[in-house]
């Protein structure tokens, strides 16, 4: 059997003895076996090693065709990315992951039977296959979470950790932005400025790294579930960028004060009743053009 096919069925796992004996022979085999213990701890989205290896194959024979004296060093080359990307592949495979992109939510059941809501533009990760004894989720972005009762888990974020038993709650992870509500139960709230455990109708904010005291809040479900955005004391450009992930539009406000504190919200269903809405209490005016929004004072 030639290199390239003893190498492609290597990649997916599907060498008989035979095949691997010889496999084990090739010049380069320890290289090979070295590289994929060093990159086996790495993680990505799935790839199609397959599609890469003949991609790289149609190069190779288009550069054997000059009959140079690098091409077997190529070959070797060719082997190693292949065998880099099939590992990615292999380690990454048994992470669930679920994205949501700019207008868009979308709701997912974990193992547990617990239902996750993810707002525009958000990222969860986590191990189903390894879900009983490994019950922690990853989060980028915004979600809300319903969590059945006697199951515990933990969702981690890059700005602090939740751990709730049984409970509802919402969570906001955003750049500068750290916010986490408890609708139902309790939730424990881990970060590096401050622990605390809320009980149903408690805030714990950060703003740009610094811990901010909230008032209760007097909604049962997060607004945003029901295609509206609200805010209570925040910062102008957490409005704008909540603007942006829900019409998937690009705001320009270099003449505007972003952090002014900003109280009220809109809509996701009209983008221009949506702009008047946070526009008009501060005095701003808007113009449109193709997917750029430019704000300036009146």
């Amino acid at each position: 059997m030639d290199r390239e096919t003893l190498i492609k069925k290597w990649l997916n796992h599907d060498l008989t003895t035979e095949e691997r004996q010889a496999f084990e022979k090739l010049d380069d085999y320890s290289s090979l076996i070295k590289l994929h213990s060093a990159v086996n701890k790495f993680k990505a989205p799935d790839f199609d090693s397959t599609s890469v290896f003949d991609t790289i194959s149609t190069e190779i024979q288009k550069k054997q065709k000059t009959k140079t004296n690098w091409v077997k060093p190529f070959l070797r080359i060719a082997a190693i990315l292949a065998i880099c990307f099939s590992v990615y592949y292999f380690a990454g495979s048994n992470d669930t992951r679920v994205a949501t992109i700019a207008s868009e939510k979308t709701e997912l059941i974990l193992p547990d039977a617990s239902t996750v809501t993810l707002n525009a533009k958000s990222t969860l990760t986590y191990n189903a296959k390894k879900w009983e004894d490994n019950r922690n989720l990853n989060l980028i972005g915004e979600a809300f979470f319903k969590v059945t009762k006697g199951e515990k888990f933990t969702v981690q974020t890059a700005q602090g950790n939740i751990t709730v038993l049984g409970t509802e709650f919402n969570v906001n992870n955003r750049e500068g932005l750290f916010k986490v509500t408890c609708y139902e139960g309790s939730v424990k709230v881990i970060s590096d400025i401050k622990t605390q455990v809320l009980k149903p109708g408690d805030n714990f904010l950060i703003l740009d790294g610094k811990f901010i005291a909230s008032e209760k809040e007097t909604f049962s479900k997060p607004n945003w579930l029901n295609n509206e955005s609200k805010f209570n004391s925040l910062p102008f450009k957490f409005v704008l960028e909540e603007f942006e992930r829900q019409y998937n539009m690009k705001v320009v406000s270099k003449t505007i004060d972003t952090n002014v504190l900003f109280t009220g919200g809109f809509t996701h269903n009209d983008m221009e009743l949506a702009l008047k809405s946070i526009t008009l209490p501060l005095n701003i005016k808007y113009s449109i053009k193709n997917q750029l929004i430019e704000l300036s004072r009146e």
